[in-house]
């Protein structure tokens, strides 16, 4: 791996081209920080995808994207006079070693558990009124679910055991089908995220990722289909001329793949 020095050097070779495309190049020159968001979304996502598919040398060009675009930001940061890379890293650096004082103070932790616990606690104590005010608001629902209850967790609002968890699923899935039965619309729809809501909780204390789980499930289910898309094309058919027990035979064929 490359040593220290030489990767100090890269970092400052990627200031020194985003100082000169700023400059020279048209379309580098009239990005703001509103135009790039939507852009560091998708490549936050694209990096997403290269872990989920454990492919390193695409991780590492997405990492490259990524990085990119923070330094974008304190490149605009910096013409505005508000702020640039070094405060960038700087800030980061002050705040990890302030909610680490069991590593640069004198706390002593027990495990991992105590360690999110007094991460929320120093977040209060910096000014925060509300553990849930780091969850970003523009996160999909399923992401944010899990931030919620992770953070929570944190402070002790929490189950003890996931079969307590389990048993809450189990009530909520109860009260689903009780709406169900009557028909209530509304009422379905806010019973079915209680459901939600409660397997993701159920998924935290199995240590299950469910953002991660639901995609690979897609990423499986995708795969399947399209194989059953081949094979009827193969046959000449079209899936909609199929009868089910005949995509089912290739589905079955499918999931030994």
């Amino acid at each position: 791996m490359n040593s220290r020095a030489t990767q100090l050097q890269a970092i400052d070779r990627l200031l020194t081209v985003m100082d000169e495309l700023r400059v020279q190049c048209p379309w580098d020159r009239k990005q703001t920080m509103l135009s790039l968001r939507h852009l560091t979304i998708e490549e936050t996502y694209e990096l997403g995808d290269a872990i989920l598919e454990n492919d390193l040398d695409e991780v590492k060009k997405e990492l490259g994207d990524l990085l990119l675009h923070i330094v974008f930001y304190a490149k605009i940061g910096s013409e505005t006079g508000d702020f640039d890379m070094a405060d960038v890293a700087n800030e980061i650096c002050e705040k990890l070693i302030s909610r680490h004082p069991h590593i640069y103070g004198d706390v002593v932790v027990a495990d991992e558990e105590e360690v999110k616990q007094n991460w929320e606690n120093l977040k209060l104590k910096e000014g925060k009124k509300s553990v849930l005010e780091g969850v970003p608001k523009s996160l999909p629902a399923l992401v944010k679910a899990n931030r919620i209850q992770d953070k929570v967790a944190g402070v002790g609002f929490d189950w003890e055991e996931p079969e307590q968890v389990f048993e809450k699923l189990k009530e909520e899935l109860e009260e689903l089908q009780a709406e169900v039965r009557d028909r209530n619309h509304e009422k379905m729809e806010q019973e079915f995220g209680d459901v939600l809501f409660s397997m993701i909780n159920y998924a935290r204390f199995l240590k299950i990722d469910p953002e991660n789980a639901l995609e690979r499930t897609n990423k499986k289910f995708i795969k399947r289909f399209q194989y059953l898309e081949m094979k009827a094309k193969e046959l000449g058919k079209s899936l909609k001329d199929m009868t089910l027990a005949e995509m089912d035979v290739f589905w079955e064929e499918a999931k030994k793949i």
